[in-house]
């Protein structure tokens, strides 16, 4: 199983990257993480993953303008995963 679960929202008009991502977050499994990709910055999702228990990082996409690595709160395997992806250079 891989921990990474990749949801490109980059042609998607708003609603739906919202929409999306939040119901995926829901459905990560323990050890998972969501890596979603965005034209622009999400800023309507962050404080609905912030009331639903979801911890989270941006950065500047290779592949798109975004991405945001979202993964359960408690979840120390789905973080040590994305810090090894943020520490890798390039």
């Amino acid at each position: 199983m891989s921990n990474e679960i990749v949801l490109d929202v980059s042609e998607l008009e708003p609603p739906e990257p919202l929409v999306l991502t939040l119901e995926a977050a829901e459905q990560l499994l323990p050890g998972q993480y969501l890596r979603m990709l965005h034209r622009r910055e999400p800023c309507m999702l962050y404080g609905n993953l912030d009331d639903n228990h979801f911890k989270y990082y941006q950065r500047k996409g290779t592949s798109s303008a975004v991405e945001v690595f979202i993964w359960a709160d408690n979840d120390h395997e789905a973080a040590a995963a994305v810090q090894a992806i943020i520490d890798t250079p390039g």
